[in-house]
């Protein structure tokens, strides 16, 4: 039981739902690596071992009457991202002022993962309030990737995806603003997806109409990310956003597939400064691609106004959820939270208008882009993952980067379509660090992506590169 953890989300759930293995054995196998490992990376800061016991007990005892449903993840372990609430748990965004703060029920995502089966065994960290993209806050310690605990896991889903890419679990939650579970799949080596609005639940929430923030899986391979949106995924009366579940199973999409596809691929999408070791993977995973016969185009979508755009819908969001208690209590945030709040309180109705008008013109330049591509690829980071002591870069190849979230926009920029968007590990580095391609596919084609994924990661065979030992480059 102790190789348990080497096993994909996929095998380790065939073997729970074949009672090869029972949930109380993989609890304990999970939290056996995670004393292994845990000191090194600083992932999973709140762990809550007697809940997930007394789960596996409860799962354990419904024996096997959904076995065959592929929604049923059979007591696997998994880590919800800490700005999630999971109820009896310490649950604290990553603020001090929820230093203390232990839920009394569970968010819909949540609630929807424990009726499926999933036990979970802990709370990874996240930057505070899930703003910026290295994950560090004032409550825990730093979090680092394994493959170099030097460097940053990213964020603000680093916390997941640093657990993942060690062992510590087989699947964790991520959400996604501006690429925060995009970019720690790729400065981790593992795969994340930012599934379509309304694909995965969400609240209880303030702002249950925001079709930016998204919750989404993140695994070791796109198996077992299709495998935890068939258990993420359906209607929620709470949620006037939230689409039922697919009749074809997201797990279906991730299966052999030969077909050639017709996408376009560019390096920097026309507006940001990509590292030549970044765009070197991903220009070698993408001649894999033409060498299996895809038609591959550089005809992108303009995406010369989407950061300013972006800028202005986030500030706005920082204003409504955070405007109150940042002037109440600006000492309790950090500096990059207050300059966002404060761009969203003071910024005109005028700047908003215009940059909803613009997100609309980008939807349609989207939608008319897909009408002759399968998909659109780009790198996922700008740069290959840096150092943790660097709160967010401050220039690449000469470009100065205007504030701490410039450096991520090529996520960014894709956050504001409402498309499907998978972060992919494509290669490594010359230092050995890992390099993620992000694959974005038209609206609702979350299957289309998945599928187009699964081929490209057949091809570059990286399906079993984690988990991983932390080491130190």
């Amino acid at each position: 039981m102790t190789e348990l953890y080497k096993l994909s989300a996929v095998a380790l759930v065939q073997k729970l739902k074949a009672g090869e293995v029972t949930p109380t054995e993989a609890v304990n196998a999970a939290f056996d690596r995670i004393a292994a490992v845990e000191d090194d990376i600083k992932a999973l800061p709140t762990l809550c071992k007697d809940r997930a016991l007394a789960a596996a007990k409860a799962v354990e005892a419904m024996g096997d009457v959904r076995k065959d449903d592929p929604s049923w993840l059979a007591g696997l372990p998994i880590a919800i991202k800490d700005l999630n609430d999971v109820a009896g748990v310490r649950t604290t965004y990553g603020s001090p002022i929820y230093a203390d703060n232990v839920p009394d029920r569970s968010d819909f995502m949540v609630e929807r993962l424990e009726a499926n089966g999933a036990i979970v065994i802990g709370k990874s960290n996240t930057p505070e309030f899930g703003a910026g993209g290295n994950t560090f806050n004032q409550v825990f310690e730093p979090t680092v990737t394994p493959w170099d605990t030097r460097m940053t896991a990213s964020g603000s889903s680093g916390g997941s995806a640093a657990a993942l890419a060690a062992g510590e679990v087989w699947l964790a939650s991520g959400s996604d603003y501006g690429g925060s579970l995009r970019t720690p799949a790729a400065f981790c080596g593992i795969v994340g997806l930012r599934p379509s609005p309304g694909r995965v639940a969400n609240g209880p929430n303030p702002f249950p109409f925001d079709t930016v923030a998204v919750e989404g899986p993140m695994g070791r391979t796109v198996s077992d990310v299709a495998l935890m949106m068939d258990a993420m995924a359906g209607t929620h009366p709470g949620d006037p956003l939230a689409l039922p579940a697919p009749a074809i199973p997201f797990s279906e999409a991730a299966r052999p597939d030969d077909r050639p596809r017709r996408v376009a691929y560019s390096r920097d999408l026309g507006v940001s400064p990509v590292h030549k070791d970044v765009a070197d993977a991903c220009d070698k995973a993408v001649e894999h691609l033409v060498k299996a016969g895809w038609e591959v185009t550089e005809e992108i979508p303009d995406f010369s106004k989407a950061m300013e755009t972006f800028h202005a819908i986030r500030a706005a969001s920082f204003a409504a959820g955070k405007g109150p208690s940042v002037q109440a209590q600006p000492e309790m945030w950090k500096a990059d939270n207050i300059w966002n709040t404060e761009r969203g309180l003071t910024q005109s109705g005028a700047v908003l208008a215009e940059a909803e008008r613009q997100r609309g013109i980008l939807f349609q330049a989207m939608v008319a882009f897909f009408e002759t591509h399968d998909l659109l690829l780009a790198p996922c980071t700008c740069m290959p993952p840096f150092p943790v002591e660097i709160s967010s870069p401050k220039e690449l190849n000469g470009y100065v980067f205007k504030d701490y979230m410039d450096w991520l926009q090529l996520t960014s920029m894709l956050s504001i379509t409402s498309c499907p968007v998978l972060s992919l590990p494509v290669g490594l580095t010359p230092e050995g660090l890992p390099v993620g391609l992000q694959l974005c596919g038209p609206p609702r084609g979350d299957h289309a992506v998945l599928a187009a994924a699964y081929q490209l990661e057949q091809m570059l065979g990286l399906d079993k590169a984690v988990p991983i030992d932390p080491r130190r480059s």
